[in-house]
């Protein structure tokens, strides 16, 4: 199983390059990190490990990105937490963000 996320600037119509992406695992009642990295220069990040089926979460670091590009922003964090079931299908969630909303979606 693959998994994988796309981060979107919706305000500036490009995508977040430099965003802050961390991977965790709810394991036993608590996160259990697996992943760190940054959005590449096309908004994306591909190749994360998440194994087997279970509940995880990614951490976008939109403060930081904001902050970077002078701008502010209502949300210095976006958490976005999905199940995987099925661990042998690919997995995107895709992020789109402005400084003062997101959405997101499972993507293909």
């Amino acid at each position: 199983m693959t998994l994988s996320t796309h981060v979107l600037d919706t305000g500036r119509g490009r995508p977040a390059a430099g965003v802050p992406v961390r991977l965790d695992r709810y394991e036993r009642d608590t996160w259990r990190p697996l992943a760190q990295d940054v959005t590449d220069d096309d908004g994306r990040l591909g190749d994360l490990p998440a194994p087997e089926a279970g509940t995880y979460r990614l951490r976008f670091g939109t403060g930081p990105y904001f902050a970077a590009t002078g701008t502010q922003t209502f949300y210095p964090e976006v958490s976005v937490v999905f199940a995987i079931s099925d661990p042998g299908e690919h997995h995107h969630v895709p992020l789109l963000v402005s400084p003062y909303g997101y959405s997101t979606y499972r993507g293909s």
